[in-house]
Formats: structure tokens, C-alpha cells, sequence
């Protein structure tokens, strides 16, 4: 199938974040051009797969902002998805602080009408905290899907993490529908609900 479509995969530092490639593998499949942006904690978790995962792509992995005079290197993207987002990309993104290139793109993209979706990855002891509820609304008003709950990532026990169960299917399902309705590509959907 010849990608016609740009899916900005974008990942921060939380253990499904290592299966990436097979995410990749699976949203081409479907017809995606992936473009893979991570966290500086993630890329130095892939740093020995960052030239395979560039080769599988057809892009570079960026990790970090562009200089001004250095040219776009991925072409605009239809949809972005923030997976896995952990507990602080969540709530520097929720509060605005952007000195992470993924967190950038994505808190300009919502302004910019670019369909955005999210996925947690949190374990049951940091949504205790009052700050994750409150950016997870924040993020919701602002009109981005979040896949958090019942029909999303549901939190697991400290330390009962399992990386390998990660709904990475829910979050390529949820870019396929926005395309499938046409919202991608500039016309942001206005459905804040909770799948």
C-alpha cells in the first residue's frame, strides 16, 4: 500500500516506547507515512536503534527543537499521536511548557487544527496526584482525544507494568478514524469525549 498520509508518532520515556518499530511496521501497513519524534529520555533509550528506526521510516528520529535556519526535514502531518505519554509530558504539555520538541509540537498543533491524540502511560500512584486529572481535563478542553480509562490506557499497580499490553491498536485506530471522518489535514474534530 503507498503511504499517503503523515502519522507524527511521537513518544516519550515510558516502556512501550521500546516496541516502537513494530508500531511503525503496523501503522505502514495501514497506508501511514510515520515520522517518529521522541522525548531526549527516549531517544537515549533507543539510541541503538535510532538508524534502523530512521531506515524504516525514511526520516529522521528527532529529539530535539530544529535550529531556525536548518529547513523542515518531515513532510506536514495529517494526524499526531503523543504515545506512550507519560505522567510529565502530560503535565508540562497540559501547563504549557514546551522545552520538549515533542511537547512543542503538540501543543502548537491543536492550534494549528492538526488532529492530536494521546495516550497515557502512568502507573496507579501518579494519578493520585491532583495535577494529572487536571491536565487530562485540560488536554480534553482543548480539544485533543485522549485515550485514558475505559476504552484507553488504564493504570497499572506500581511496578505491574506490563509494556508488551500496551494498547498502541487503540491509538492507530483512533488515527485511522479522524482520517476516515476527514478531519485530518486542518479541521479539528470537536469530540472531547472519553472513548
Amino acid at each position: 500500500m503507498t503511504a499517503n498520509r503523515v502519522l507524527y508518532l511521537l513518544g516519550s520515556a515510558a516502556p512501550p516506547v521500546l516496541n516502537v518499530a513494530g508500531v511503525i511496521e503496523k501503522a505502514q501497513t495501514a497506508g501511514w507515512d510515520v515520522c517518529l519524534g521522541l522525548t531526549p529520555t527516549a531517544a537515549l533509550w533507543l539510541d541503538d536503534q535510532l538508524p534502523a528506526l530512521e531506515e524504516l521510516t525514511g526520516h529522521p528520529v528527532r529529539s530535539r527543537y530544529k535550529l531556525p535556519k536548518d529547513p523542515d526535514v518531515w513532510p506536514p502531518a495529517d494526524v499526531a499521536v503523543l504515545a506512550p505519554a507519560t505522567f510529565n509530558t502530560i503535565n508540562q504539555w497540559a501547563l504549557g511548557i514546551t522545552e520538549k520538541f515533542v511537547v512543542g509540537f503538540v501543543a502548537e498543533g491543536t492550534g494549528k487544527d492538526i488532529p492530536v491524540i494521546t495516550m497515557p502511560c502512568v502507573n496507579a500512584a501518579f494519578v493520585q496526584h491532583t495535577q494529572f486529572n487536571l491536565s487530562i481535563a485540560s488536554l480534553r478542553a482543548m480539544g485533543v482525544h485522549v485515550l485514558y480509562g475505559e476504552g484507553g490506557f488504564v493504570p497499572n499497580k506500581p511496578g505491574e507494568g506490563q509494556p508488551d499490553a500496551y494498547p498502541w491498536h487503540l491509538a492507530l485506530a483512533a488515527a485511522e478514524s479522524f482520517v476516515s471522518r476527514g478531519d485530518a489535514g486542518g479541521t479539528r474534530s470537536t469530540d472531547q469525549r472519553s472513548p
